[in-house]
């Protein structure tokens, strides 16, 4: 009996603004910006791809060769990227403050 596999896709899965901002957090978490990028590129494959070219002024052969794997998109790119999907770009810090008890 053969068995057959469907491949998996994340945008298939990112239905609402809380599963997006979830996916990004956790993609964020290590670092790692060829695993950000593909990330955005997932929820970007996840929304209307038209639509956001539109809103950023970018080609839709930009945005996905910026978030391919081989893509290094600049910070504004990303950021009217992000801007368009309805997303803010925010820090934190790494390493939580260690405070002594008085």
């Amino acid at each position: 009996m053969d068995v057959t596999f469907s491949r998996y896709d994340p945008a298939d899965f990112l239905k609402s603004e809380a599963d997006i901002a979830a996916y990004l957090d956790a993609a964020a978490e290590d670092g790692d910006t060829a695993v950000i990028a593909a990330a955005l590129g997932d929820v970007v494959r996840a929304r209307n791809i038209s639509k956001l070219s539109r809103d950023t002024g970018l080609s839709r052969e930009g945005i996905y060769k910026a978030l391919s794997g081989e893509g290094n998109p600049s910070f504004a790119t990303i950021g009217k990227i992000a801007d368009a999907l309805g997303l803010r770009i925010s820090f934190q810090p790494i390493h939580q403050a260690i405070t002594s008890a008085p």
